[in-house]
């Protein structure tokens, strides 16, 4: 019987074999919480509580090469919700995703990690913050979609306009 698991199927024609490989190729490998912070600072008072609370929501994302193929990219989300009287609850996650890429330029490869993986870790990370919420006692907090590539080009254009300032503030 042939071995069925992990099968790589190349439907290019243009194939090399012995390793000459050179079609880009990204995909995440593991996925996996790092970090995982849940506060119910005022529990149990705060189930009392009946106002609507504020929520404060932040992301951010960071990629660090862990070799030459592979980057571990770090979706990060904090919530927190308050009320007039206090704090209902703090969420803080770090949820990371080993992504491999080769064969990609360094600009395809920033892309990749700030603005595709990122759109790829978000729904696990929202089911466990959503999750977490709900173990604290809440009702769960369902974070709406996120534009990630939006979110990156706007970046890139901030950065691209930033470096186009700077030369001339200096003259």
């Amino acid at each position: 019987m042939a071995d069925e698991g992990n099968v790589l199927t190349n439907l290019d024609n243009g194939h090399a074999g012995n390793g000459a490989d050179t079609q880009p190729v990204a995909g995440l490998l593991q996925q996996y919480v790092k970090d995982l912070s849940v506060e119910n600072p005022k529990a149990p008072e705060s189930f009392q509580w009946n106002a609507q609370p504020e929520l404060d929501v932040q992301f951010n994302i960071g990629a660090r090469p862990l070799n030459e193929e592979v980057t571990e990219v770090e979706l990060k989300i904090s919530a927190t919700a308050r009320v007039e009287q206090g704090t209902l609850y703090i969420v803080e996650l770090a949820y990371c995703g080993l992504v491999g890429m080769r064969n990609m330029p360094e600009e395809q490869k920033h892309a990749f990690s700030f603005a595709e993986a990122p759109r790829i870790l978000f729904p696990f990370a929202r089911r466990i913050v959503a999750d977490a919420v709900r173990d604290a006692g809440f009702a769960p907090l369902m974070l709406d979609p996120i534009d990630f590539a939006g979110l990156y080009m706007q970046q890139l254009q901030a950065q691209s306009e930033q470096a186009g300032e700077n030369p001339a503030a200096v003259n």
